[in-house]
């Protein structure tokens, strides 16, 4: 099934900028699938379309188009954790309840709980978030958008203000996350490496005005061991983004980050 369905749909912003070219996308219900391109090439303008943050300026955006009507929920993972500083753990991951989820209080008390155990933040519930770690802000960020079981996740560099030690244990712990709970995930990174660890499909887009100009899927079984960075079909994954975001950049290919 369908989960997103981007049909011409392209973003001219008031000013006359043209952030995105008429694309098609379509993302399997399941899929882990991330994005990949240039700063400024239009991948968080993506995200916000797909969100419903912003409108096509022309083609369409449907999410499940094929489903019967009913509630299927998404939430958005920001850069930044964004987390109310007067707030504990708890009542931020709670904070979709409070803003009107309409469940019963024992229904969300168990969200949160079981929520804050699945990013091992459960001992960590009363700490507020000038206690934690960037890496433990991101973890609450995260079960934040997990606690009401949305069906799809969108996630704009959530990892990249971190340092590299935190970035490579937050990407392993997403990975058995989505393994177990197999929410379709949007992401987008500089990263080629964790794009590669991470995904099972990524999508390369050219500089502004973006367009999405190649595709590499990643075989590989989830959740991903850190062993699989050491591996030959790693290397060539990687390689074989890296040849396309060049080509998208018109940059020789030097590098993997």
């Amino acid at each position: 099934m369908t989960a997103i369905d981007l049909a011409g749909a392209d973003k001219v912003f008031a000013n006359g900028v043209r952030a995105l070219e008429p694309l098609t996308l379509h993302v399997a219900e399941g899929e882990f699938a991330t994005i990949v391109g240039p700063s400024g090439c239009g991948k968080s303008t993506l995200l916000r379309l797909v969100a419903g943050l912003i409108a096509p300026s022309s083609g369409s955006v449907r999410l499940w188009p094929d489903a019967p009507a009913g509630e299927r929920r998404l939430a958005f993972v920001f850069q930044n954790a964004t987390l109310l500083a007067w707030a504990d753990v708890e009542r931020n991951v709670r904070l979709p309840f409070d803003l009107g989820r309409g469940a019963a209080r024992e229904e969300a008390d168990a969200a949160v709980r079981r929520t804050l155990s699945l990013v091992g933040l459960e001992d960590f519930r009363r700490a507020y978030p000038r206690e934690l770690s960037g890496g433990m802000q991101m973890r609450v960020s995260i079960a934040r958008a997990l606690v009401t079981a949305p069906a799809l996740l969108l996630m704009d560099e959530p990892f990249a203000a971190l340092d590299e030690i935190t970035r490579l244990r937050l990407d392993r712990e997403l990975s058995v996350i989505w393994a177990r709970e197999r929410p379709t995930i949007l992401f987008v990174t500089h990263s080629i490496l964790e794009a590669v660890f991470l995904s099972t499909r990524v999508l390369v887009m050219s500089a502004r005005p973006g367009r999405i100009v190649g595709e590499v899927a990643i075989d590989e079984p989830q959740p991903r061991r850190e062993a699989f960075r050491l591996t030959p079909r790693f290397a060539d994954d990687c390689a074989r983004l890296s040849a396309l975001l060049a080509e998208a950049t018109d940059e020789p290919t030097e590098t993997t980050r």
